[in-house]
């Protein structure tokens, strides 16, 4: 399957998942849910890596090509995981999923100049009118997206606005630098899955430092329940353990521009989830901004 499909069924991932994601997060708290999504997912992974021998991967090279690639899975994982994710659910039950979703879809802003600075990539032909349509897009889609007078409790600010944006925000470059930390070590030819257990493992050590060290914002804000647990390993099966590995699977042969550019119409995805999920149709301008990414989609695609 092309690099740039498999980016948009991540993406399909991502929206779905997001569902799952708002109520548990914010009973449970940033800190614990990311922690436990972290667990499930990194079960899910080695126990697939380990079933079909592709954990070999890893260790293929020998030596100290392999501890450097090994190395680079781990830093992606602390930047784009323990960082980003946990950012990402701290700006979520502040903002909702439909403006946290806004704020995190920059990283495909962020990842195109970053892999131009670093990766010398750059932006050909079609793609660049369809990225810049796409991005457009995705921006106005959940800008434009709420109607007016409409109230849910998914939409309501909860705290300091500004601190929710600067999450949102940080939670973007976070993705970014991890998705571009991991471009080499996945050209060289890693399993995706293996590859995507290491940085679950790395990011799951870093919360159980953390919640070692008896911060409060580390525990769980709420008694622990079920349900919560069972949206929890939804989200993990869908956003980790399926969406990560095949943002993996796209970096082994994409643009990791391209790449960051095509998985960010998931808050887009989001928006017909949402009008079920609600029950509000999304305004006028959320048609727009569908239209807009669709459009530069297929011109990306072309």
């Amino acid at each position: 399957m092309p690099p740039e499909s498999l980016a948009l069924l991540a993406a399909a991932t991502w929206a779905t998942a997001s569902l799952f994601s708002a109520a548990a997060s914010a009973r449970m708290g940033a800190f614990a849910f990311t922690r436990w999504r972290m667990v499930f997912a990194a079960l899910l992974l080695w126990g697939m890596a380990l079933a079909t021998g592709q954990w070999r991967s890893l260790w293929s090279d020998g030596g100290s090509a392999a501890w450097q690639a090994i190395g680079l899975l781990v830093l992606s994982g602390v930047i784009g995981i323990f960082v980003g994710d946990t950012a990402l659910f701290a700006c979520m039950n502040r903002l909702g999923p439909r403006r946290s979703g806004l704020l995190f879809a920059t990283h495909s802003l962020f990842t195109v100049v970053l892999a131009a600075l670093f990766l010398d990539e750059s932006l050909k032909g079609w793609a660049v009118p369809g990225g810049v349509l796409l991005v457009g897009g995705v921006m106005a889609a959940i800008a434009l997206g709420r109607r007016e007078g409409a109230a849910h409790q998914l939409e309501a600010t909860q705290g300091q606005l500004a601190a929710g944006v600067a999450l949102g925000l940080l939670s973007a470059l976070g993705q970014s630098v991890g998705t571009l930390v991991l471009k080499p070590a996945m050209a060289a030819g890693l399993d995706p899955v293996a590859a995507s257990a290491v940085r679950m493992t790395a990011g799951f050590a870093c919360h159980a430092l953390l919640w070692c060290t008896g911060l409060q914002m580390a525990r769980v804000q709420s008694a622990l329940q079920w349900r919560d647990l069972a949206y929890t390993f939804a989200s993990a099966a869908l956003a980790m353990a399926v969406g990560m590995t095949l943002i993996l699977k796209a970096l082994q042969h994409g643009s990791a521009g391209l790449v960051g550019m095509l998985s960010s119409v998931s808050p887009v995805l989001l928006l017909p989830l949402l009008w079920w999920r609600t029950g509000q149709r999304p305004a006028w301008g959320a048609w727009l901004g569908a239209a807009m990414a669709v459009v530069g989609c297929a011109l990306i695609l072309a």
